[in-house]
């Protein structure tokens, strides 16, 4: 069953498919360590794999596990991140929200304007019941993303990811349809961690 990747608008942005020519910008956005401090996988050191990044975008589209959209601003046209749904289970109707942003977006609610846009295409469009994402418990600004997004802090997995040695912890999120509220202010990201593909 594949998964059509949407085009969707929001007030600043513009969310899309990947393109080839995106690599550039994705290799930026994922070799900056300190966009990645809080990632579970290290910064990429080669372009290859910003290459590899949008191959499995396709992937996941034709397998009908997730959608995963670059984020331009509308004012430019620059490239800021990306925002994703992953491990889309249309039987337990859930799936699992993440996104990076490039550190000179943070402070400006684009994340939480991305988010919102996908999670209102995924609620009507997929008929998800709950959405699910995980953070580094040091990341506090992008838990306050998600909580900003009606997302309820439900646990925390200790020692979850070791990355260049760097033990740390996730806590875990929890969306469900009848706690969405589709048009709340919108926040700060830094980034949400995601299991690399």
């Amino acid at each position: 069953m594949t998964l059509p990747t949407p085009t969707l608008h929001t007030a600043r942005l513009r969310l899309r498919r990947f393109d080839d020519a995106d690599a550039d910008d994705l290799f930026a956005l994922h070799s900056n360590a300190h966009v990645l401090r809080y990632w579970d996988a290290p910064p990429w050191s080669e372009r290859v794999r910003a290459e590899r990044f949008i191959a499995a975008c396709r992937q996941m589209a034709e397998d009908g596990t997730g959608a995963r959209l670059a984020v331009d601003r509308v004012s430019d046209g620059a490239f800021i991140g990306w925002c994703g749904l992953s491990r889309w289970n249309p039987d337990y109707r859930s799936a699992a929200l993440g996104y990076c942003f490039d550190a000179a977006a943070w402070g400006h609610g684009y994340a939480t304007e991305a988010a919102r846009g996908l999670l209102r295409w995924a609620f009507d469009t997929l008929d998800l019941n709950r959405v699910q994402a995980e953070t580094d418990t040091r990341n506090v600004a992008s838990a306050r993303v998600l909580e900003k997004l009606g997302f309820v802090r439900e646990g925390t997995l200790r020692e979850d990811c070791v990355v260049n040695g760097d033990v740390s912890d996730s806590w875990v999120y929890g969306l469900i349809r009848r706690e969405w509220r589709p048009a709340e202010p919108d926040a700060t990201p830094p980034a949400v961690r995601r299991r690399a593909p």
